[in-house]
């Protein structure tokens, strides 16, 4: 007998959800939107904006360099590398999807796009200027200056650069995911064994975190809900407080904002620490922290499929 029949005689009985082509389903994690309208003239320049080395205070560094579109949006590092070339203290995470976040940062200090780009660029650790410094660069660059004209009335200021940076970063959205393409009605996109990961991904309590329309992004949570993980790993770091830095409530120590899944298998490593170097680490350590289960062999590697389906599209190819 196969696996893919053996899984098909089980699915009935496991709750598995295989029903024909159709009308969208009425499953608790929704497709991503269509990318919204934005004045094309402002995309443009926040594009060239993003992949500008002189955002940094010696032109070393761009919002690209950490963010690579290439990589899902993040960094094949586990801590980027700032414009002294220190590496950070916290892991970067995707730019993909990112507008569909509640908050921003690991710790969510930024509400906005453009309250996350305002502390990137003047980060003492990241890109290590100021905002007077970067308007003035731009100001003394005539196609900047005849950009920001076109694109914004008063021209070059701080808040129509981080608009323009937000206003880009906003059609950042990795659509056309297997899964995205299953939850809108083709179910025959993915395998029975994708189906059924779906399946366990919901009947383990993933869900409970990794919600909505970014599969995440939309709450906080501890790390270690189940069991200390910073004692297991060691060597604590500031970092490792989270949200307690930003409100300095005990009840905050050790809580991030949960992460977005969406194109997971193409963004390790994983974690605010990177300490998750696969996609297979990752899985072990939310089963043992957060959810405080051990799940069968065939349970995890049935979950793994189901979260490679997750990889959308940019640029008219996959991630």
């Amino acid at each position: 007998m196969s696996r893919s029949f053996y899984y098909l005689l089980l699915a009935p009985l496991l709750g598995c959800c295989l029903i024909a082509n159709g009308a969208p389903l009425d499953e608790p994690l929704k497709p991503l939107p269509p990318v919204p309208q934005q004045n094309p003239l402002q995309v443009e320049l926040g594009r060239r904006l993003f992949n500008e080395p002189r955002l940094s205070v010696n032109n070393s560094l761009s919002c690209a360099s950490c963010h690579r579109l290439e990589s899902g949006g993040a960094d094949v590092l586990a801590f980027s590398i700032g414009f002294n070339g220190a590496p950070l203290t916290i892991n970067t995470p995707s730019v993909f999807n990112a507008s569909l976040n509640f908050r921003q940062f690991w710790n969510g200090r930024a509400d906005t796009l453009e309250t996350q780009a305002h502390e990137v660029v003047q980060s003492p650790s990241e890109m290590g200027s100021h905002w007077e410094h970067v308007v003035q660069t731009l100001t003394a660059d005539p196609a900047y200056k005849s950009a920001f004209a076109t694109a914004y009335p008063d021209g070059v200021t701080m808040s129509n650069v981080q608009n323009a940076l937000a206003t880009y970063e906003r059609t950042l959205i990795s659509a056309n995911s297997r899964f995205d393409q299953y939850l809108l009605g083709n179910t025959e996109i993915l395998t029975i064994e994708e189906k059924y990961g779906y399946q366990r991904f919901k009947d383990y309590g993933c869900i409970a975190c990794h919600q909505g329309i970014n599969i995440g992004g939309n709450m906080f949570q501890k790390f270690g809900v189940m069991g200390d993980y910073f004692q297991v790993r060691g060597n604590p770091t500031e970092a490792d407080l989270g949200r307690y830095l930003i409100t300095k409530d005990e009840e905050d120590r050790n809580v991030f904002k949960v992460p977005s899944l969406r194109n997971v298998a193409v963004t390790a490593p994983y974690f605010h620490d990177g300490s998750a170097k696969t996609l297979e680490d990752a899985v072990d350590v939310m089963f043992k922290f957060q959810l405080g289960r051990v799940p069968s062999d065939q349970d995890k590697t049935l979950i793994i499929k189901f979260l490679k389906t997750l990889t959308g599209e940019w640029g008219g190819k996959s991630l």
